[in-house]
């Protein structure tokens, strides 16, 4: 199984900016996208945006204009770059590695996951 690791959490004040982290430690299978999820507390996981291997983005409406995804493939690190962020993006962001043709917004189609990390915005 592919090995991802998160990094870039932490507490921020609402309209502030923080820029996660996904470096791919180990990869066993192609991947044909990474995705990025988040899960507030008591909520399902919810798709936040992916990135192809062809490098195309996208967000979901939620965090359009705030949310932006990208890659160095030099340093195996995808990122998500998050700015004015609210209270309602507070949650474990997790960044995730799938392969195929398969639907990259259902973490169901993923098959590797990093280990989370936690956001928390303060108004």
């Amino acid at each position: 199984q592919a090995q991802l690791a998160e990094s870039g959490g932490g507490r921020v004040q609402a309209g502030g900016s923080l820029r996660l982290s996904c470096m791919i430690l180990r990869r066993t299978f192609d991947i044909s996208a990474m995705g990025w999820f988040r899960q507030a507390s008591g909520k399902e996981r919810e798709f936040v945006g992916r990135i192809t291997t062809s490098g195309h983005t996208y967000v979901v409406e939620s965090v359009k204009g705030r949310f932006t995804i990208s890659r160095d493939n030099a340093k195996n690190t995808m990122y998500l770059q998050m700015n004015d962020l609210q209270p309602e993006d507070t949650a474990v962001y997790y960044c995730g590695a799938k392969r195929g043709i398969s639907s990259s917004d259902t973490p169901e189609n993923y098959e590797a996951w990093g280990q989370g990390t936690q956001v928390t915005v303060s108004s």
